[in-house]
C-alpha cells in the first residue's frame, strides 16, 4: 500500500517536472499562479542538481536529470 502511494507520488512529481520545464519556455505561463505553485514544488529539487552541473551555455538539463533520478527511485521501490 505504501509503495503504491509512493509510486503515485513519484509519477505526479515527474508530470510536474515536465510541466515546469515546458512552462519555462513561455513567459505568459511563468507568470501564472498555476506555474508559480508548480515552481514552489519543483525548484527546490532542481536547485541542487543545477549547483552540481557545469554551465552548458544556457541549456538546462536539470529537469531531465531529476526525472531520471525519480525513475530510478521508483524502479527501486517496485522491486
Amino acid at each position: 500500500m505504501v509503495i503504491k502511494v509512493l509510486h503515485l507520488f513519484i509519477q505526479i512529481l515527474i508530470i510536474l517536472v515536465i510541466i515546469h520545464a515546458i512552462g519555462s519556455w513561455f513567459p505568459q505561463m511563468r507568470e501564472s499562479r498555476f506555474y508559480m505553485y508548480i515552481d514552489r514544488i519543483v525548484e527546490p529539487m532542481l536547485r541542487p542538481i543545477r549547483n552540481i552541473l557545469p554551465d552548458l551555455g544556457g541549456i538546462d538539463i536539470s529537469p531531465a536529470i531529476l526525472i531520471f533520478i525519480l525513475i530510478l527511485i521508483d524502479r527501486a521501490l517496485l522491486r
